[in-house]
């Protein structure tokens, strides 16, 4: 196997890595901790605990999540400089880099400052709409990080 195509083979591993970690958080890890009164059978944590020690993973998960966006910001712009351009992989590169920057940058900042505020804060209205637009961002990194890896597999099997 050539160098580059050892490369290409690798970075779509890592896709599939940081893809493997969004979901693994989105699906298992907080309705798991959200939900913590079924799986302690009684209810030890308020939902503003509970949100404090997601929000705790999402802190160390946004280190992956940036060197992630690192990595693909270098990689994309590599083949765009060298003209293999598709329209597909520029697509889900810059979505994904979108939805982790305003991951990274804009919700979790913002969620953790509504949090130091303290718990009443966390009830308000515009702290759900928050919540919710970092959950609807999430599931746009996903999709775009397994459209991005797909599509670099795809290519790659090509040749």
């Amino acid at each position: 196997m050539r160098v580059g195509r050892l490369a290409e083979a690798v970075y779509i591993v890592f896709l599939a890595a940081v893809l493997g970690a969004v979901l693994t958080l989105g699906a298992v890890v907080a309705p798991v901790i959200f939900h913590s009164e079924r799986f302690l059978q009684q209810e030890i944590l308020s939902h503003y605990q509970e949100g404090l020690i997601m929000t705790a993973i999402f802190l160390k998960t946004n280190y992956i999540l940036n060197f992630a966006a690192f990595v693909i910001l270098i990689r994309e712009i590599y083949d765009y400089k060298r003209f293999k351009r598709d329209l597909w992989i520029l697509l889900s590169a810059t979505t994904a880099l979108f939805s982790i920057f305003m991951f990274t940058l804009y919700y979790t900042p913002d969620i953790v400052a509504y949090q130091i505020a303290g718990e009443e804060m966390t009830k308000s209205e515009i702290f759900a709409k928050i919540h919710k637009g970092s959950e609807i961002d999430f599931s746009l990194l996903a999709l775009s990080l397994a459209v991005l890896a797909v599509r670099r597999a795809y290519l790659l099997k090509k040749g």
